[in-house]
């Protein structure tokens, strides 16, 4: 009875941790530049005494999506998409080198360009910060130009460009910030064939149906585990009964 009750607990675990991963990609079915995390369920050998031949089902991350979200318009011109495969960089909160896909960018108060969550966007030498300017454009290079103002829109000039890149997907993995890194923790280069478009978002990839979908094929799998457990249970005391009897 014992096993069998292990048995259905730890697939229990492991089919609620696959869960919240599909109830993160719900939450986040709207979110800017997100890309869906996939998981899967794995066997993993159970360490410790015991046949060699024990093996667990544990639900572990994949990585993420790799399909681009619907583009959303906006016209605005510091929102930006980056086109096929690539990310824009920015500096994490702990000063490293980061990359993500939301391109709805910001002005801080001293000039500092950054991404909605705050995070300074890179540029050729470091974190970008423009001038006072009356327009402020962005190139599909990522080159950003500006108005000075009091100038006329004649006096356009090159300020920065930002720092683009298209690392290896299988080098890159997802910090507890949110933002993705090198698995090495190093700095990808510049990479010039990436390209971004103007006053266009990118929209998260979550599929809402199919997510939802493999919510209800999850819920049914955790009842049956359940089941199995309170299974367990009355068999242990029909025994117990019965040897009571005896």
């Amino acid at each position: 009875m014992d096993r069998s009750v292990y048995v259905a607990m730890t697939g229990a675990t492991q089919i609620m941790r696959a869960q919240e991963a599909v109830s993160h990609n719900l939450a986040n079915a709207s979110t800017v530049g997100f890309k869906s995390e996939l998981t899967a369920f794995q066997s993993v050998p159970v360490l410790g005494q015991g046949a060699n031949s024990r093996i667990n089902a544990v639900a572990q991350g994949i990585g993420q999506g790799s399909g681009q979200g619907s583009p959303i318009q906006t016209g605005r011109s510091l929102d930006i998409s980056v086109r096929g495969s690539g990310w824009i960089a920015v500096q994490a909160p702990d000063g490293s080198e980061a990359y993500t896909r939301a391109g709805d960018l910001q002005l801080t108060s001293d000039g500092g360009l950054v991404d909605a969550r705050g995070n300074p966007v890179m540029g050729g030498s470091g974190p970008i910060t423009i001038p006072p300017a009356s327009e402020i454009s962005v190139g599909s290079d990522g080159t950003l130009s500006s108005v000075p103002l009091g100038q006329g829109p004649n006096s356009v000039t090159a300020l920065d460009r930002i720092k683009l890149v298209n690392p290896d997907p299988t080098q890159m993995v997802q910090g507890s910030d949110g933002l993705m890194h090198l698995a090495d923790g190093g700095a990808a280069d510049t990479d010039d064939t990436v390209t971004v478009a103007s006053g266009v978002l990118e929209g998260s990839n979550v599929n809402p149906s199919a997510e939802l979908v493999k919510m209800i094929a999850l819920s049914r799998q955790y009842d049956m585990q359940v089941k199995s457990i309170k299974s367990s249970e009355d068999n242990a005391d029909s025994a117990l009964k019965l040897m009571q009897a005896s």
